[in-house]
């Protein structure tokens, strides 16, 4: 019966320990991404000038505000 116990209760740990350890993660990335933004204002012109257009500092204004909308929708 002891056997069943501790089997019972390091099953239960690690759920735990998984569930706590993807919460801790997902706040830690969220953090990091909302300091560190994948996409900054000189990639998106480079990027658009590597499509053929012309970036208009209103277009890259545009796009930046959407991006951003997008991220703090989520």
């Amino acid at each position: 019966m002891d056997v069943i116990w501790v089997v019972l209760i390091a099953i239960l740990a690690l759920i735990a320990g998984v569930a706590l350890g993807f919460f801790i993660a997902r706040k830690y990335m969220m953090n990091y991404l909302k300091k560190n933004p994948p996409i900054n204002e000189q990639m998106l012109r480079t990027l658009m000038m590597q499509m053929g257009q012309k970036p208009s500092q209103k277009k890259i204004n545009q796009m930046m505000r959407a991006m951003n909308n997008q991220q703090q929708g989520k």
